[in-house]
């Protein structure tokens, strides 16, 4: 990765200027009603042109342009593997149930993965997964294997996210992005954390949590599951000594706390891509600022059609890119 990636960032650097800011944000926060939000941002130029378009239509439309645009620049899917990862282990999941229960998929697919939903779906109705990468291969043929044997959709769910997981460490440790490698320990990290926090409260047993775990470097699994086997108080305990202590009073706090809090560190890790000029970190970089975006709107549109309270919604918005 060198000369190659000078005019791909040069075009990212021009579409940057165009991201939503915290004035931006402001002004849709400060709009009355989602009518005038979407009015407002079909000003800015998103959506597909028709004033027609559902708020889930214009938000789609901006997902699809980004991927447009981004794969003008590259063909290579290997920079997004952390983006592209939880959009093919959803698909992957729906298949397998899909040809498990021998019916017809019906809006479970999710768009933008690295493979076709048609072609998931065929995969697994043959019970043929080679064409995904060795781990998901083999997790894939356990979970089918498993619901076919079971019926246990939950267990096909575990082994799918857990491959999906250790495939974004990974393909971040071989990519040579240390951006990558960031990004990817981080997620699976704090997926790990939610994951047991859940499972606690859930009572589910050890068994489940070695399952569902993904060992990473930043975090000892066995040691997360053993606190999350002990109840919550030994879960928060045990996250006072690791490198994720400051998420323990948000998890304390709320689910979506946490959350807010684990996308906007996420946010954090990819700021220094904006020195970058000679690798794919900045194509990464702009499509996790332009998934935060994107998702950003979602939650200023879900408010003013709710009627949340601004105070309320403020506490929701994430951290932007620009």
């Amino acid at each position: 990765m060198s000369e190659e990636y000078i005019y791909a960032v040069a075009r990212v650097r021009s579409r940057e200027a165009s991201l939503l800011g915290r004035t931006d944000l402001e002004r849709l926060m400060s709009c009355p009603d989602e009518k005038e939000c979407l009015r407002v941002l079909r000003d800015k130029g998103w959506g597909s042109g028709d004033s027609a378009n559902s708020p889930e239509e214009l938000l789609a439309a901006e997902e699809e342009k980004t991927w447009d645009f981004l794969w003008e620049l590259t063909k290579d899917t290997a920079p997004f593997a952390p983006l592209l990862l939880p959009i093919d282990g959803n698909n992957i999941k729906a298949a397998i149930k899909c040809a498990a229960t021998e019916t017809e998929p019906r809006g479970i697919f999710l768009p933008g993965g690295q493979w076709e939903p048609e072609e998931v779906l065929r995969m697994a109705r043959e019970r043929d997964f080679s064409r995904l990468s060795p781990a998901l291969a083999q997790a894939a043929e356990k979970a089918s294997q498993a619901l076919l044997q079971t019926g246990d959709s939950q267990l096909c769910d575990v082994l799918i996210d857990r491959a999906c997981l250790e495939e974004i460490l990974r393909q971040g440790r071989e990519s040579g992005l240390p951006v990558l490698e960031r990004y990817g320990e981080w997620t699976v990290a704090t997926a790990n954390i939610q994951t047991a926090a859940r499972a606690c409260k859930a009572q589910k047993n050890r068994q489940f949590l070695e399952l569902a775990l993904a060992p990473c470097q930043s975090l000892d699994v066995n040691a997360l599951a053993e606190a999350a086997q002990r109840g919550m108080e030994k879960l928060l305990e045990y996250l006072n000594t690791t490198p994720y202590a400051e998420g323990e009073a948000l998890l304390q706090r709320s689910a979506s706390a946490f959350e807010k809090w684990r996308d906007d560190r996420a946010m954090a890790l990819i700021q220094g891509e904006k020195g970058e000029y000679f690798t794919a970190g900045p194509l990464f970089a702009y499509a996790v600022a332009r998934r935060r975006e994107i998702d950003t709107v979602r939650i200023i549109l879900s408010g003013k059609r709710n009627g949340l309270e601004d105070d309320r919604l403020r506490e929701r918005l994430r951290e932007t890119y620009v």
